[in-house]
């Protein structure tokens, strides 16, 4: 079995997998990071999005072979603290309802903010609309946008 190399919050792992294993079960599987959630499979809800070398990505619909040598973040090395202004503006605008989905908003939320300091609301609209939330918090998820952004330094 071929053996792949990436960085994980920070950390070098190797991952001894078929070649076509998602990211996505590595990460939760092997490294037992289980904050990134699996939600469809196909990349359509937004649930596993971690950074892959900053940029938001989709975790099952990266193989490990396209992985090898790349940088990942999971919401898990997002902050050690939950000190992120995303983690934080969550909790103060009390976005999550079930919670499921909102690793995966968080991690959007943190690469848009990265790429454009104080979105408006139609860049938020933008970024956060291929993530689906069941429980329809969607208003909440761009006020925690517009909170973590007044939040930057």
């Amino acid at each position: 079995m071929p053996s792949f190399a990436i960085t994980v919050n920070g950390k070098r792992v190797t991952a001894d997998v078929d070649a076509d294993t998602p990211l996505l079960w590595v990460l939760r599987d092997d490294l037992s990071l289980t904050g990134t959630k699996y939600g469809c499979g196909v990349g359509v809800c937004g649930a596993c999005t971690v950074h892959e070398n900053g940029n938001a990505v989709r975790s099952c619909q990266v193989t490990i072979a396209e992985a090898n040598g790349k940088r990942y973040t999971t919401i898990e090395g997002l902050s050690p603290d939950c000190s992120h202004p995303c983690q934080r503006a969550w909790l103060a605008e009390e976005v999550a309802q079930c919670g499921f989905c909102q690793p995966g908003m968080i991690m959007q939320a943190a690469a848009l903010l990265r790429r454009v300091a104080h979105p408006t609301d139609a860049d938020i609209d933008v970024a956060m609309a291929d993530h689906v939330c069941r429980c329809g918090t969607y208003p909440r998820i761009r006020r925690a946008i517009h909170v973590a952004a007044g939040n930057r330094v």
